[in-house]
């Protein structure tokens, strides 16, 4: 019997230097690469979904934070984003906008009062007639009020208001919206030459779908454009 080698006298389970090196060159090998490059992707993927969810979660304070602030100061113009209206007759959301920059006009903050909204599909009133012929009922002089009857989003009434209030030397605004979309329309207006304030209008409170439905515009359009978010969603 051949006498026994040192190689026989290690533990069970020892891995001697020879099986170490082969062990070495296994790893080494496509496998092992393949292994190493799976737990990296999985270890940025996961940086990034954090990243993605803290992204979110500032951006949702932000909104909501927005939806609860007046920030009311002496403007150029009253700005009133356009709602819905019925045959010429605002809507309830129109109308209370409406009211809100009726008050505002009132106590002098600025001396124009901006309405605007197009036309939507087998309306004969555009959202900014409705909301003109609202505030002449009103006895708010004719001079004073502006109309932008074009635009069929937020971001197109915004843009033309602006090009037409540059004729006017008027660059800050008083926008009258929404409370849940003051960040957004905040947003835009600065992207398309505006200085704005928002005063937020509120019946019942923004519903956590509105805020998760704003944040998510915000956090995409502070990102691509919000002219790109415009044409993205119509």
């Amino acid at each position: 019997m051949a006498p026994p080698t040192a190689t026989d006298q290690l533990p069970p389970g020892t891995i001697t230097s020879g099986e170490h090196a082969a062990l070495q060159v296994e790893a080494a090998g496509p496998v092992g690469r393949r292994r190493r490059w799976r737990r990296r992707a999985i270890r940025i993927v996961g940086a990034l979904l954090v990243l993605l969810l803290a992204y979110l979660s500032v951006t949702f304070i932000q909104v909501w934070r927005a939806s609860s602030r007046d920030g009311v100061e002496t403007a150029d113009a009253i700005v009133i984003l356009g709602a819905a209206q019925y045959d010429g007759r605002p809507s309830p959301v129109l109308a209370a906008r409406l009211q809100r920059g009726l008050e505002l006009y009132r106590q002098g903050l600025a001396p124009l009062i901006v309405v605007t909204g197009g036309r939507q599909a087998g309306d004969r009133y555009t959202e900014a007639t409705a909301g003109y012929n609202w505030l002449i009922q009103q006895r708010v002089p004719d001079e004073a009020i502006l109309k932008e009857v074009q635009g069929q989003s937020t971001y197109e009434s915004l843009a033309a208001t602006s090009r037409f209030l540059r004729d006017e030397d008027a660059r800050e605004v008083l926008l009258v919206t929404d409370g849940y979309h003051a960040l957004r329309v905040s947003g835009i207006a600065r992207e398309v030459g505006l200085t704005p304030h928002v005063s937020g209008v509120d019946m019942d409170g923004p519903s956590i779908m509105q805020l998760s439905r704003e944040t998510g515009a915000v956090s995409l359009g502070r990102i691509i454009g919000y002219r790109r978010l415009t044409n993205l969603i119509d």
